[in-house]
C-alpha cells in the first residue's frame, strides 16, 4: 500500500493507473466533475491525453476498446445544485458507445448521502480516502497561501486544500471491487462481466510504502444487500479509541460526534499518559456547513474540558503564509493513527451522519511487524511535519515535547504552522434548526418522523392554517373582496396602464402578491390577457406565474422540510417523495391538472428535495399551454362560464380539448427532457 498526501499525488497516481487499465473501472463518489484536472504536482500531463477528467476518460476508452468505466455518484439534494456540474452524464459518456456509464445513486433514504470515495481498477488496484474527483480539490503538499495553479475551471482561485487517499492492491483491492460492484447493482445497474487478468499492476511512479499489512474494511451502509444497517465505522472507531494508550492523531473535516469525544475523553481519564492531536479546518467551507456543524464541534471540544483532560489534547488548524498573505488550509482528510500501530484512512468524518446515516468506507491498517509500525510512525510524522514546514526528523526528535514544538513553530510565524482552533457556539435559531437535519445520527425517515409529529400543538397549528386558508377562499367568493377576484374588474384596473410601460410590471407584481394571499391564479391570467392583449398578456402572465412560483418556492425552502412536516404530516411526506422522484414530469402534471392550490404546491415543492431547476422547467412547461389558451380566449372564458348555453358549453369543451392536446405535447417534451420513459 501507499499513502498519497494531497490531491496532486493522488491524481498523478490515479492517472498513471487508469492509463494502464485493461478491463473494468469503477468510480464511486460523493461528487464528480468532468473538468477536474487529473494532473500531478507539475500541473501538466505529458501522456498525449486531455488533462480534464471527462475528456480524459472518453479518450481513454477510445484508445482501449475493451475498457469499460462505470461511474456512480450521489444523486445530491437540491441544496448542492449550485455547486454541482450541469448535465454531468453527457459530459462523461458522449461518444463512448456505452463503454462509459454514468449513474446517479438515488437509493439511499431521505437525509442520507452516498459519501464513499473509491476508485477500483481491474479488480487489482483500489484507491480509498477522502478525495472526490471534483474541482477545488487539487493542491500540492506545499499548501502555498498564494498559488496561481490552484483555481477552478472559471479561473477563480480557492484556498489551500488538504486531503489523504491511499492505494492498495491484493486481497484488499479485490474485496473493494466486490463492494463497489454490489453498490452498482444496488443502484439498479447491471454489473459487467470481468476478464481474468494477470501481472503486476502497481503504478511505476508510486513507491510501495508497506507490504503484507493487515487491513480491514469498515463501512457505514444504510441500504445493505442483507437489508440491515452496517455500522462498522462507528464500532471500529470506538474499538480503536478504547485500545489507545499513548498517542492519538486525527485529521478530520467535521468533529461533531460527541459520542466519540466522550469515548476518547473517558479513555484519557483511564490512561493518564494518553495524549491526542486533532487537526481540523479553521472554518467550514460554506455558510451552511458552519450553521450545521459549528455547534457540534463546540460540544465535541467541550467534552474534554468537562472530563478534566483538556491539557492533554490539542485542536489545531493549519495555516500557510506567503509574504503578507495568510491562508487557512482547508482540512478535508479523514485519517486517524492510534499508538502508531493502527492507521485509518477513508471517507468517514467524526460526525453523526458518518456513523449511521451516510454510506462510508474506511480502510483500517494494523501493524503486524516492526516494519509495519515504522511505516505508520512515518506517515504520522510526515503529515504533522508538512503542516509545520518541518521534516520528519524534526518531529521524531521532539516526540516527547510535541505540543511545545507546535507552540514554538506557531510563535515563529514561519511559512506554515498549526494554530489552536477557537471553539465557538452559534446561538441562532437557524443553527439549532439546521444541525439536527444536516448531521443526523440516522436517516431522517420522513414518513415515520411525520407520523410522530401529530401532537396537540401540531394539530392546533394545522387547524389554524386550514381555517386561514378556508377563510381566504370564502373571502374571495362571499365578501367585498369578491369584486377584486373578478376578472373583468382586474382587467379594467390593468387596462388603465395597458399603454404604459408600467402595465406588465404591475401585472407581474399582482401575480407575486396574489401568490402570497392564495389569490386565484386563473383569474389573474384571464385579467392580464384581457387587459394587455393576447401576446403581451401571455408573456406577462407567464413571467408573473414563474416569478410568483419562484418566490413561494424560496419561502418553502427557507421554512424547510422539518417545519413543513410538523405542519402537514405523513401526507406531505408521501407527496414529496412522488414529486421528487419524478422531477420535471411531476411538476408538469401538477401544473396541467391544478388539483392543488398554486401557492401551496409552490411552497411544498420548495420544502422538498426537488431541484430548483426541475421545478422551474416543470412549471414553465406545465403552465405554458393553459396560459396560452387563456391569453387567446382572454376574459371570454369567464363570460362563457357565466352565460352557460349549449353553444357556450361546446366552445368550452373544444377549448378544453385544445388545452389537453397542447398539454399532451408538453408532457411528452417534459418526459423527453427528464430522460425517463
Amino acid at each position: 500500500m501507499a499513502v498519497l498526501n494531497d490531491a496532486a499525488a493522488y491524481f498523478a497516481a490515479l492517472r498513471e493507473t487508469l492509463l494502464a487499465a485493461q478491463d473494468l473501472v469503477y468510480i464511486v463518489g460523493w461528487d464528480i466533475h468532468s473538468r477536474t484536472r487529473l494532473v500531478g504536482a507539475s500541473g501538466r500531463a505529458d501522456d498525449g491525453l486531455p488533462e480534464e477528467l471527462g475528456p480524459f476518460l472518453r479518450a481513454l476508452v477510445e484508445r482501449r476498446p475493451a475498457l469499460r468505466i462505470n461511474i456512480l455518484v450521489w444523486d445530491f439534494v437540491s441544496f448542492y445544485a449550485s455547486e454541482r456540474e450541469w448535465n454531468s452524464a453527457a459530459k462523461f459518456t458522449a461518444g463512448t458507445d456505452g463503454r462509459v456509464r454514468f449513474h446517479l445513486d438515488a437509493t439511499l433514504p431521505f437525509g442520507s448521502a452516498q459519501h464513499q470515495k473509491i476508485v477500483c481498477v481491474d479488480g487489482a488496484l483500489a484507491f480509498v480516502g477522502g478525495l472526490d474527483l471534483t474541482i477545488r480539490r487539487w493542491d500540492t503538499s506545499d499548501h502555498r497561501a498564494d498559488f496561481a495553479m490552484r483555481c477552478d475551471p472559471q479561473r477563480k482561485p480557492y484556498p489551500p486544500f488538504h486531503d489523504v487517499q491511499c492505494l492498495v492492491d491484493g486481497d484488499a483491492a479485490a474485496q473493494l471491487f466486490d463492494l463497489v460492484e454490489q453498490r452498482w447493482r444496488a443502484a439498479g445497474q447491471a454489473a459487467d462481466e470481468r476478464r481474468p487478468l494477470e501481472g503486476n499492476f502497481w503504478p511505476a511512479n508510486v513507491p510501495v510504502e508497506a507490504q503484507d499489512l493487515p487491513v480491514g474494511i469498515a463501512r457505514t451502509d444504510v441500504v445493505s444487500p442483507a437489508g440491515s444497517t452496517i455500522r462498522e465505522v462507528e464500532r471500529s472507531f470506538i474499538a480503536a479509541i478504547r485500545s489507545a494508550n499513548s498517542f492519538v492523531y486525527i485529521e478530520n473535516q467535521f468533529t461533531s460526534a460527541t459520542r466519540m469525544a466522550h469515548e476518547l475523553a473517558e479513555q484519557m481519564r483511564r490512561v493518564p499518559s494518553l495524549r491526542a492531536l486533532i487537526v481540523a479546518p479553521k472554518l467550514h467551507s460554506s455558510w451552511f456547513e458552519s450553521q450545521a456543524m459549528q455547534n457540534g464541534r463546540g460540544a465535541f471540544i467541550a467534552c474534554f474540558s468537562e472530563a478534566g483532560v483538556a491539557d492533554r489534547i490539542r485542536f489545531v488548524h493549519p495555516v500557510s503564509r506567503s509574504g503578507n498573505r495568510e491562508a487557512a488550509v482547508m482540512v478535508h482528510s479523514k485519517l486517524m493513527v492510534v499508538d502508531d500501530r493502527i492507521l485509518r484512512i477513508g471517507s468517514a468524518n467524526l460526525n453523526n451522519r458518518s456513523m449511521g446515516a451516510d454510506s462510508e468506507c474506511d480502510l483500517i491498517f494494523e501493524a503486524a511487524t516492526e516494519e509495519h509500525r515504522d511505516f505508520i510512525i512515518s506517515v504520522r510524522r510526515r503529515l504533522i511535519a508538512h503542516f509545520c514546514d518541518l521534516d520528519e526528523h524534526a518531529i521524531a526528535t521532539n516526540e516527547h515535547r510535541l505540543f511545545a514544538l507546535l507552540d514554538e513553530v506557531s510563535k515563529a510565524r514561519g511559512a506554515k504552522t498549526l494554530r489552536k482552533v477557537e471553539s465557538s457556539v452559534l446561538t441562532s435559531t437557524l443553527a439549532s434548526l439546521v444541525q439536527p437535519v444536516a448531521d443526523p445520527e440516522l436517516p431522517l425517515h420522513l414518513e415515520r418522523a411525520a407520523s410522530r409529529m401529530w401532537t396537540t400543538k401540531t394539530i392546533i397549528g394545522i387547524g389554524a392554517i386550514a381555517v386561514a386558508l378556508f377563510g381566504l377562499a370564502l373571502a374571495w367568493s362571499y365578501t367585498s373582496l369578491n369584486d377584486l377576484a373578478d376578472a373583468g374588474h382586474l382587467s379594467a384596473l390593468l387596462s388603465a396602464y395597458s399603454q404604459s410601460i408600467w402595465g406588465p410590471p404591475l401585472a407581474i407584481a399582482a401575480f407575486v402578491l396574489g401568490g402570497l394571499v392564495v389569490f386565484p391564479v386563473l383569474v389573474l391570467i384571464a385579467a392580464t390577457a384581457a387587459a394587455l392583449g393576447p401576446w403581451l398578456g401571455f408573456a406577462t402572465a407567464l413571467a408573473g406565474v414563474l416569478l410568483s412560483a419562484l418566490i413561494l418556492f424560496a419561502i418553502g425552502r427557507f421554512v424547510g422540510r422539518e417545519r413543513l412536516q410538523r405542519l402537514l404530516g405523513r401526507r406531505a411526506a408521501r407527496i414529496q417523495e412522488r414529486i421528487v422522484g419524478k422531477g420535471i414530469l411531476a411538476v408538469v402534471v401538477i401544473r396541467m391538472l391544478p388539483i392543488a392550490p398554486f401557492s401551496v404546491v409552490n411552497v411544498v415543492a420548495g420544502a422538498s428535495t426537488l431541484p430548483l431547476r426541475d421545478f422551474m422547467v416543470g412549471t414553465l412547461l406545465g403552465s405554458t399551454p393553459g396560459i396560452l389558451t387563456m391569453a387567446v380566449l382572454g376574459s371570454q372564458i369567464a363570460e362563457l362560464a357565466r352565460n352557460a348555453s349549449w353553444s357556450n358549453i361546446l366552445l368550452l369543451i373544444l377549448a378544453f380539448l385544445g388545452w389537453v392536446g397542447v398539454c399532451a405535447g408538453a408532457q411528452f417534451l417534459a418526459t423527453w427532457l427528464a430522460g425517463r420513459r
